[in-house]
């Protein structure tokens, strides 16, 4: 008989099997029973993408629509028929059978009411995509029966955010176009989805719904509420001859000194009545300037608010003070704990304040601070606006971030405060009360 470890017994093709599942450092090779099964998985993976996406499109396409017309309360009367009906044949109940019958009646009878196709030319308008909390936002809706017969009374229904507004259609000849105007509350910063317009055929109980879209979605942007500050930056934010740094330059708009003319200067910075006095070329000297750089630290978080009225107090101040930089040409920056805000026109900064939406966070006015002086490194104002639930400490920390020569601001949001002016340090803290409070606080501030 052969020795049970010899080559080629059971035994030792089994060993070397084994050998050949392990690399000599311990790890599996492809041949081990996990990676087989992993590679087999992803093979029939791929290979089961191609006809699941062909499942998907084929129910969308086909399948989709025609189940999308029953309404629950039809998928419930019909769930309620087979029962019945089994239920009367299982146990010989006419009463069970002759109500699932007439289930089953309704929703032939349903069918009747949603055949048919109807022709309508539909026109969404919005007369502005863009409004402030408060002002009235209208639009119409304008029907035109496009087929060559005449169309029976129907509805049609537009979505608004939330909810949806129900248009009555009379009896329409062919050609005929009927209006109707709607108006859309904006007593809260938002963007509202309006659309699209469809329109509805149901039967009397709703069990069956088929509905036919017109018209695309538009977006309405109902910007935060702003105030005008015509002047009251002026104060603070001074760069119509720029504001002069320490660095010398051969030429600017900030007058310094006289020195000796070197050659290679400009000829025409020489100042020639010096130049006669001293018989010696003598050239003007200025200092560098930069046009101010406004950035905007905007706490999100709403631990740091007393209350929802706040917050969008703060979102005003930010949207004001920032429009009112755009309008006077100057360079913006505005910083949120999720990021900055386009600030290339009014107009994109004030969508994407209109997107914000404030939520507990980690990071704190203190953190967003940091951020900001790293981002915009060349701020020469920096505004930091936050609520009342933040300290002084923190201020004073937000502070410590900034650059030296840089001023900086804070506006700290406090629902029925007076306007107040204190410093911490270098800080400059205003309080507002009211939005309709800042111009006096920014004026305070330039005093």
């Amino acid at each position: 008989m052969s020795d049970g470890t010899s080559s080629g017994t059971p035994l030792t093709r089994f060993a070397e099997r084994f050998q050949q599942l392990f690399h000599r450092d311990g790890r599996p090779t492809r041949l081990h029973p996990a990676a087989v099964w992993s590679e087999a998985s992803s093979t029939a993976l791929q290979a089961l993408t191609p006809a699941w996406r062909a499942v998907r499109d084929t129910w969308l396409k086909y399948a989709w629509p025609v189940l999308s017309v029953v309404s629950i309360l039809g998928w419930s009367v019909l769930a309620a028929a087979i029962l019945l009906w089994t239920t009367g044949q299982a146990f010989g109940w006419q009463e069970a059978t002759a109500a699932s019958i007439a289930a089953f009646a309704m929703f032939v009878i349903a069918v009747a009411f949603i055949l048919g196709r109807s022709s309508y030319g539909v026109v969404l308008d919005l007369a502005r995509t863009r409004v402030a909390v408060g002002d009235s936002a209208v639009g119409s809706i304008a029907v035109s029966n496009t087929s060559a017969r005449p169309l029976l009374p129907a509805a049609l229904e537009l979505p608004v955010g939330s909810t949806t507004a129900v248009f009555h259609l009379p009896r329409m000849k062919p050609g005929q176009v009927h209006e109707d105007l709607f108006t859309i509350p904006t007593a809260r910063r938002a963007v509202i989805v309006v659309g699209p317009v469809r329109s509805v055929r149901a039967d009397p109980l709703h069990l069956l719904r088929r509905q036919v879209l017109w018209t695309e979605p538009e977006d309405l942007f109902v910007h935060p509420r702003t105030v005008a500050l015509a002047g009251s930056a002026a104060g603070f934010i001074r760069d119509l001859e720029g504001m002069p740094t320490t660095e010398l330059s051969s030429a600017d708009v900030s007058f310094h000194a006289l020195r000796d003319y070197v050659p290679g200067d400009d000829r025409r910075h020489i100042h020639w009545k010096t130049t006669a006095r001293t018989n010696k070329l003598m050239v003007r000297q200025f200092e560098e300037t930069r046009r101010a750089h406004l950035a905007i630290s905007l706490s999100i978080s709403t631990d740091e608010y007393a209350s929802e009225t706040e917050f969008e107090m703060a979102i005003s101040v930010a949207a004001s003070i920032g429009r009112q930089a755009i309008r006077e040409q100057r360079e913006l920056d505005v910083l949120t704990q999720k990021g900055p805000l386009r600030c290339e026109t009014g107009r994109n900064m004030l969508d994407d304040m209109t997107r914000i939406v404030g939520t507990p966070m980690r990071r704190t006015a203190v953190d967003l601070a940091r951020t900001l002086a790293d981002t915009v490194p060349n701020a020469s104002v920096v505004f930091f606006v936050v609520g009342s639930n933040v300290t002084a400490t923190q201020l004073r920390s937000a502070a410590a971030s900034v650059p030296p020569g840089v001023r900086s601001l804070a506006v700290r949001v406090e629902a029925g405060a007076a306007p107040t002016r204190a410093n911490i340090a270098d800080l400059t803290v205003l309080t507002l009360g009211d939005l309709a409070d800042l111009a006096i606080v920014l004026r305070k501030a330039a005093a």
